[in-house]
């Protein structure tokens, strides 16, 4: 398939096949345009943009992949941006969230721990003139602490859940990552950080990421501070 109105379908009607999982029928209009609007043959590895508009994951190299496009759309959803918000993503990648994500909201701001990757992202995204979006090379399990609170964080690799991101986050807002649990099975969890600076989650969905890296001081989500 390389037409993406046929990927604008088959993504519609993934999300009517998981709603009872994800609560999400539908991607609403923003989302949707957003997706629609960023050219995703941009994002993927030289020789395979034949193939940008499968609703599938593909290589990008170094061992990473372009996320399917119906999970970027559902955990684009999930975050429910709005125009005034600061996002921090862990895990650019090739950039392609970090794009539909700067449709959508004032900045975000985007760490990538493989350096060949967010050279090539940074290059991508300020030829195709995504000027708010900040990208830096390093350890996404620190975050971005000069820049916080945000209003949302999401993580594209699956793992623990970095403890040293809930203070990044400002109450109300949302975290949402694939985590692995014990039995090495990735489930998508949207987290919303309480009044008493707990995050509360809620799976959604049985997933498949690329591991998180980094980091040695990620903590499991039965710290004290997680529900």
């Amino acid at each position: 398939m390389t037409d993406p109105e046929a990927l604008m379908r088959e993504i519609a009607a993934d999300f009517r096949a998981t709603a009872e999982l994800t609560g999400r029928a539908a991607m609403s209009p923003r989302v949707a345009a957003a997706l629609a609007k960023v050219p995703r043959q941009r994002f993927v590895a030289p020789g395979e943009a034949q193939w940008a508009w499968l609703n599938r994951p593909l290589a990008i190299g170094h061992g990473q992949t372009i996320s399917q496009p119906f999970i970027v759309a559902l955990m684009t959803e999930l975050l429910d941006p709005q125009p005034t918000d600061r996002v921090l993503e862990i895990g650019t990648g090739s950039g392609y969230q970090a794009a539909v994500l700067a449709e959508l909201v004032a900045r975000v701001h985007s760490i990538e721990i493989v350096a060949p990757l967010a050279a090539a992202a940074r290059q991508r995204l300020a030829a195709l003139g995504y000027s708010n979006v900040a990208l830096r090379t390093g350890d996404g399990q620190a975050g971005w602490p000069e820049a916080a609170p945000f209003d949302a964080i999401i993580i594209t690799a699956a793992g623990a859940l970095p403890a040293t991101l809930s203070a990044q986050l400002r109450t109300g807002g949302k975290l949402l990552m694939p985590v692995t649990r014990p039995n090495g099975e990735q489930e998508l969890v949207l987290y919303t950080k309480g009044r008493d600076g707990v995050l509360h989650g809620a799976t959604k969905l049985p997933v498949r990421f690329v591991p998180l890296t980094g980091g040695d001081g990620a903590e499991r989500e039965t710290d004290g501070r997680i529900r």
